[in-house]
């Protein structure tokens, strides 16, 4: 298979020169770098490579040209790669060009000439860039293939599980064509019993637990020791920011995680006001740089579910859904929370087949050149709404409220008014889901009465409730299930009566010493993934405090 391709673009023959050269210097072994001396050369280049479908990693163009710009040539280069890392070359006058660029042409990054030295300027910027690329690159022919039906739960679960821990895989709809059926025939599979899951060395799972796929692909399932001192309950923002400082400052640091890491925030299309990343990054990508630090740092993951906690004088046990358990001295508990569902008649049984709740953006390619229906007004609807309109020929947005000002940051409400595919509906709630094997139509209450409208594909973000109840009694939470810790444990000015210690609780401290709480798990956390990566971050400062009274 061809390496992927670096493109650079320039009129100046010595500048473009000089960034191939750096390009090959450092780059060279692992992808081919190719040069186009205009905007219009560079699209010329780019057609020829897509009609030949060989990958293109990176887009370096100078801003200053004749004929067609750099943020011209990375504006409809995305277009035909929409996927490739775009970087513009500017002058130093150019950068207020270059900072409209971030959301007009979508670039990812821009640099200033001169860029020597490279080792400084250049090539740390590419690494990162090139790094999330390979994470999000699924090469033809590779990995594995799933095999099953469109609208069936078990199959959106497999691929979901997959997608969120960066599993190659390739999709086949049995309903879609003939290729499906001719795998299961020649595997000698019940074509009856999906989803399949083929593996590169001719074996199958058939309808698999996520344990048993989750060993399959290589993650680990079973924790490699029996006690540690800290142990993490969730890889969200806020887990992996604990995994990242507990491990890094010489913590035995176990993660539980029973999907992937990232949690809900994973899911999420496009962070666009996360610090330090000005294009914005998915919550994928965020979750696969911080996985990989915190394992850097010797963080261990398992892919497990945790249901249950007890508590034995000085330690702390977490039991995991395989009947096992693992034990420590601290527990940090941030599972996160999961979104609300739609109480409305059909929707539970279209769930999966219609009916989603969060981003599911394992489907969006899926719901090409179809409408889909958003119901919410918060920041992960107005995110899902622009990542789906990239697939479908229009996106529904349903809010309850009059508008999107009261509920969503303004950067991504200017962004849906400059999008035309996305329409807005509000004072519209949806009154139930119709539809046999898959959803079909949607019952909706708005300005003009009630209404029913044909739908195939409707994402729910209707806010979130924490799933604590495999937490015991003494670990105290409000009328909601969210956990108290630190101050919001006084009642009345006084603790519990369970708190039996001396000393006040640590700031994230739940009523039970040595378990701390942190993300949107916690009692009026602010719903951020930067809140959450705080919380996760000074929690390893309060353990070192638990930890050095032992």
């Amino acid at each position: 298979m061809a390496r992927p391709i670096l493109l650079a673009v320039d009129d100046d023959v010595s500048v473009l020169e000089a960034v191939v050269q750096d390009l090959r210097r450092q780059y060279g072994a692992t992808y081919r770098v190719m040069r186009a001396a205009s905007g219009q050369a560079g699209l010329d280049t780019l057609n020829q490579l897509k009609t030949r479908q060989e990958p293109v990693a990176l887009l370096l163009s100078d801003q200053r040209m004749p004929g067609m710009t750099g943020v011209e040539f990375l504006e409809r280069a995305q277009l035909v790669y929409p996927d490739s890392r775009r970087v513009l070359l500017t002058a130093y006058a150019d950068t207020e060009v270059a900072i409209r660029a971030i959301n007009t042409a979508r670039i990812h990054y821009y640099l200033t000439k001169p860029w020597d030295p490279p080792e400084e300027r250049l090539y740390p910027v590419l690494n990162d860039l090139l790094d999330d690329w390979q994470g999000g690159y699924r090469p033809p022919f590779e990995g594995l293939r799933v095999i099953g039906h469109r609208w069936s739960l078990k199959d959106h679960k497999v691929r979901n599980f997959l997608s969120q821990n960066h599993v190659p895989y390739r999709w086949l709809d049995v309903a879609a064509g003939d290729e499906a059926a001719e795998l299961l025939k020649s595997s000698g599979l019940d074509p009856d019993k999906l989803p399949v899951v083929l593996f590169t060395d001719g074996s199958a799972l058939v309808d698999p637990e996520t344990e048993a796929l989750a060993a399959r692909v290589g993650l680990r399932v079973q924790a490699a020791q029996a006690f540690y001192d800290i142990i993490v309950v969730g890889a969200g923002p806020a887990g992996l920011a604990a995994a990242v400082y507990g491990a890094s400052e010489g913590l035995r640091t176990l993660v539980i995680e029973p999907m992937a890491p990232g949690g809900q925030a994973g899911s999420s299309s496009r962070i666009e006001n996360y610090l330090g990343f000005p294009s914005g990054l998915t919550g994928a990508e965020l979750g696969r740089r911080a996985h990989t630090q915190a394992t850097r740092f010797g963080a261990e993951f398992v892919t497990q579910r945790a249901i249950g906690l007890r508590i034995e004088g000085q330690y702390r046990f977490i039991q995991l859904a395989d009947g096992r358990e693992v034990s420590t001295h601290v527990v940090l508990l941030a599972p996160g929370v999961q979104y609300r569902k739609l109480d409305i008649p059909g929707a539970d049984r279209l769930t999966g087949r219609g009916v989603y709740y969060g981003a599911a953006l394992v489907e969006a390619v899926a719901c090409k050149d179809e409408e889909v229906f958003v119901v919410g007004g918060a920041n992960s609807a107005g995110q899902a709404a622009l990542h789906f309109a990239k697939f479908a020929c229009k996106v529904t947005m349903l809010v309850r409220g009059d508008g999107l000002s009261a509920t969503m940051s303004k950067y991504l409400i200017d962004e849906i008014e400059q999008t035309s595919n996305i329409v807005l509906e509000p004072r519209t709630q949806v009154l139930e889901a119709l539809g046999e094997e898959r959803l079909e139509s949607l019952k909706l209450s708005g300005p003009k009465g009630e209404y029913q409208i044909p739908a195939t594909s409707l994402f729910v973000f209707i806010g979130a409730a924490p799933g604590t109840e495999w937490l015991p009694v003494s670990i105290l939470r409000d009328d909601k299930g969210f956990l108290l810790a630190g101050p919001d444990l006084r009642i009345d000015g006084k603790l519990p009566d369970i708190w039996k210690e001396q000393r006040e609780p640590y700031l994230l401290e739940s009523s039970v010493p040595g378990v701390f709480v942190a993300g949107d798990v916690r009692r009026g956390s602010i719903k951020r993934v930067a809140s959450a990566v705080g919380e996760g971050s000074i929690a390893v400062q309060f353990v070192h405090q638990y930890l050095a009274g032992f």
